[in-house]
């Protein structure tokens, strides 16, 4: 048996672990590789004290989107830990849409000594600097050595890595990179699983925050205000009454959106994925009515909560002149003047104001600082986590924050309204009475669903209204389905404890023209809006929220690894609505490996054999339809079943109403594929 040797980088994947933990980080995802042996020992010993949940993958990219969806679920970064070379680049599309839709991640990539670049060592490439201003914070980290500072210099960096990622100081949370370089041996003793749980030996300084005056740019009409960052910024600004005024909430905003708008008795324009998507002042045919003069010619305000995404209707709204746009999103914050990495990290700088000497084993990768040609610069020296705040790193990027045509000068952090009284308030009952009736008609019009059989005439004494109610009924149950008959079956069949993902398609438009008011979490990868990754963060998601233990609760070593092998018992399921393309472009992520839990997730295929949404665009109509089809439909014959029993899930089918409302109703007990074939 081989004598253990001691190990800095395994001593040091510890101790970052430990405080991420003791930070509230619940959860991590795992692809294996070489160079990343300690963090992945460690993190299979923290797993199995129950310290945090690990999810292992094979895919690089499918582990970064499964952190997403953790990520949204919690509301917490989830840690996602690589080896070396492309292993790190497969992370790229999950770090943009985090980057995009805010959500908070830690990606701990471990890399060879930074004497090793520009060597042609095996898999070896230049690893800082990779994802550039798609992070909140990238830390190049020197390979440990053993001094016995390095603890307490692990704390640190976790600390301002949680910061960061949260966006504590900066209201901006998203990925944070922290390139961590190993020497061998990569891997040595673990220490005993109860001494993980204890705390450091080391005093940790906790970072305080500077308190600096932000300026909030309010509408003439509006007395300035200045706020102090970040405490003060609690305090809502007071809107003024009397402009004709409505509320869009787009992906992500949240129950304030829907809050603002019951408290102005404005209509309130919520996108499926909004998270505000009910309450009396719903408007769900606002397109029709943004494009009516006698509606939405006559806005002169808008309020946007959240990032809108699903029409062109909404942002033309903010391009017209008179119309007046205001954002509220935590977000203002990172946009006010001055700009400073100071602000953005909000941490307190040494006495004097002059940054300490430097401490050479961390140094900070200046990602906007490229050499020309696209080479990296030479990373400045003498810098150090307890100094980040003096230096510019990629957070300084102004954030990228609703702002149709940049012609959005008002940006708040919380709005709110006084009560209305008088003709005011008359006013504004009849402005939302109007959008808010002409909409149900338009709606109500739009319908396809078919006309559900009279009851009554089950019951009639006449044979021939007996006959009719047959006749009527399975005609109804044989009626062909249709996008937005499955969008709103989907949307019906899901209840507050389960989960609803929108995947990238017709579908979510579909839906969105369709979906009654409904109080639903649901989500989708709207940061970007792409195909990539829906499966993977779906699964987040569903292992998120229907965890049945957490992190932090000991057990046994037995229980530990029933569990690990069990269904989870949380409540819930998770569904999926998505394209064929959609499905086929993520389809490595329906793996799991053996011993890896499987959630209770659905995924409902509508299969119109390719990319069919782009039979919207107006260059279908005139182009030629074979190169068309080609290049844009992508059409397919792949076999859904065939896949679905290859990765080991349920697979249904259905083509009628009846066999639909059978599927969504069943029992889900693991991971399922509904398939639903659709007309192009």
């Amino acid at each position: 048996m081989r004598e253990s040797v001691v190990s800095p980088a395994a001593d040091f994947a510890v101790a970052l672990l430990r405080e991420f933990v003791s930070l509230g980080v619940t959860d991590a995802v795992l692809t294996p590789g070489s160079r990343s042996q300690g963090l992945a020992l460690a993190l299979a010993a923290f797993d199995s004290a129950r310290m945090l949940d690990l999810q292992v993958r094979i895919d690089e990219r499918s582990a970064a989107f499964t952190a997403l969806g953790l990520g949204v679920e919690t509301g917490h970064p989830a840690i996602v830990v690589t080896t070396s070379g492309t292993a790190v680049a497969n992370l790229l599309p999950a770090v943009l849409e985090a980057s995009h839709s805010g959500v908070p991640m830690l990606l701990l990539t471990s890399d060879r000594p930074s004497d090793a670049r520009g060597t042609g060592g095996n898999q070896t490439t230049w690893q800082p600097g990779l994802f550039g201003r798609f992070v909140r914070l990238a830390v190049d980290v020197d390979a440990p050595t053993g001094d016995p500072a390095e603890p307490r210099r692990a704390a640190d960096l976790a600390r301002a890595a949680v910061d960061a990622a949260l966006g504590t100081h900066t209201g901006t949370p998203g990925p944070v990179h922290l390139n961590l370089q190993f020497r061998e041996p990569l891997s040595g003793p673990m220490p005993a699983l109860s001494a993980l749980s204890e705390p450091l030996s080391v005093q940790v300084q906790p970072s305080v925050p500077v308190q600096v005056p932000v300026q909030v740019r309010l509408p003439a009409d509006v007395a300035a205000a200045e706020l102090v960052a970040p405490a003060a910024l609690s305090a809502p600004i007071e809107l003024p009454r009397g402009p004709r005024t409505v509320v869009v909430a787009g992906h992500g905003a949240g129950p304030a959106a829907e809050e603002l708008a019951h408290q102005g008795g404005w209509p309130l324009l919520a996108e499926a994925s909004s998270g505000s998507r009910y309450g009396r002042n719903l408007v769900i045919a606002y397109r029709e009515l943004l494009n009516d003069p006698g509606l939405g010619g006559l806005v002169q305000r808008v309020i946007v909560f959240g990032h809108p995404t699903l029409s062109r209707e909404v942002p033309a709204l903010s391009l017209r002149d008179g119309v007046e746009t205001i954002v509220v999103t935590p977000a203002a914050l990172a946009l006010s003047s001055p700009a400073t990495a100071r602000e953005r990290f909000a941490i307190a700088p040494e006495p004097g104001g002059e940054p300490a000497a430097p401490e050479p084993a961390l140094t900070l990768s200046h990602l906007a600082a490229s050499a020309p040609g696209g080479e990296p610069a030479a990373l400045k020296p003498a810098l150090t986590l307890s100094h980040l705040a003096a230096s510019e790193p990629a957070s300084a990027v102004p954030p990228d924050v609703y702002n149709p045509g940049h012609r959005v000068t008002t940006f708040l952090t919380e709005a709110s309204v006084p009560p209305a009284t008088g003709d005011v308030l008359d006013a504004e009952r009849e402005w939302l009475r109007s959008w808010v009736l002409t909409s149900r008609s338009i709606v109500d019009a739009q319908s396809d669903d078919v006309a559900p059989p009279n009851v009554e005439a089950a019951r009639s004494p006449n044979i021939a209204d007996r006959r009719d109610y047959r006749v009527t009924e399975l005609a109804a149950l044989r009626t062909p389905i249709s996008r937005r008959m499955l969008g709103l079956a989907v949307w019906r069949a899901t209840w507050p404890h389960d989960r609803l993902i929108l995947g990238a398609s017709r579908l979510i438009r579909d839906l969105d023209r369709a979906a009654p008011g409904k109080k639903i979490t649901v989500h989708a990868n709207r940061g970007l809006a792409g195909i990539d990754g829906t499966i993977a963060t779906a699964t987040g998601i569903a292992l998120a929220s229907q965890r049945s233990r957490f992190p932090g609760v000991k057990a046994t070593a037995t229980a530990t690894a029933a569990a690990r092998t069990a269904t989870a018992s949380g409540v819930g399921v998770t569904r999926v609505l998505l394209g064929d393309l959609t499905l086929l472009h993520d389809v490595g992520s329906m793996l799991f490996g053996a011993g890896e839990r499987r959630p209770r997730i659905q995924l409902i295929v509508a299969n119109d054999q390719g990319g069919t949404i782009f039979d919207t665009l107006e260059v279908a109509a005139t182009a030629d339809r074979t190169a068309f089809d080609r290049v844009m439909i992508t059409p397919h014959t792949a076999d859904l079943e065939a896949l679905a029993k290859a990765y080991g899930w349920h697979y249904t089918r259905a083509t009628t109403r009846a066999e639909l409302d059978a599927a969504l109703t069943a029992p889900v007990s693991g991971p399922t594929l509904l398939e639903v074939p659709l007309q192009r």
